[in-house]
């Protein structure tokens, strides 16, 4: 399957022959490029602009906003809710895992906290983990590390981190590669993920931000 990062928490996930998934789509008021995708699912993780352009997004698509378990075109999807902890005044989260044919993709969405080892449990196996890492109200770098040492997935991929462009206050990615002993990566244009290609040893991928 082929996963494309546009920035913020906005992704497209592909896999021939099954539904096309477009996750947390933002407001390009938000300082980034009008987003040009067409999609079968459009997932929110909660509603700012930031995460929840729906409209932004062409197609015959679903909308999955909530916690639930949906099918669409070959693609199994379920929502678990995990409000942001101890911060009022927060819309509720919710995490979506993703299986196409057998590879799981977990997009942890606004994420504010490290969750239990029981909730971390309830996204079930997870080989490609969609993680924040710039802070801005969700994860910061460290508790990012944290909750990849629990989740354990073969491949992570930063995401909710700057690219000077957004007109939010992020950190860049760099303070997340050192928390993972990781040194400065060549981003990539997109990542393409087979289950049989997956390592034991969990991998860090940057992906360069789409226009």
């Amino acid at each position: 399957m082929e996963i494309v990062w546009y920035g913020l928490s906005c992704f497209r996930m592909k896999e021939r022959g099954l539904a096309t998934v477009v996750t947390d789509p933002y407001e390009p008021a938000l300082g980034l490029p009008a987003l040009k995708l067409t999609a079968d699912v459009v997932t929110i993780s909660h509603d700012a602009p930031g995460h929840s352009n729906f409209d932004g997004v062409r197609g015959e698509r679903l909308r999955v906003t909530g916690p639930g378990e949906y099918e669409v075109g070959g693609v199994f999807i379920t929502g678990i809710s995990m409000a942001a902890k101890g911060k009022n005044g927060r819309p509720p989260n919710t995490l979506y895992v993703f299986e196409f044919e057998g590879l799981s993709v977990a997009h942890l969405g606004d994420l504010s906290y490290v969750p239990t080892q029981a909730q971390i449990e309830d996204l079930g196996p997870v080989d490609v983990a969609l993680v924040p890492v710039g802070g801005g109200g969700a994860l910061t770098p460290a508790e990012a590390a944290e909750v990849i040492s629990l989740i354990e997935p073969s491949l992570v991929v930063p995401m909710h981190f700057t690219t000077g462009s957004e007109k939010i206050k992020l950190g860049q990615v760099a303070g997340f590669l050192s928390e993972m002993g990781v040194g400065k990566q060549e981003p990539q244009e997109r990542l393409n993920v087979t289950k049989s290609g997956l390592s034991d040893q969990t991998q860090v991928i940057v992906l360069q931000r789409s226009a």
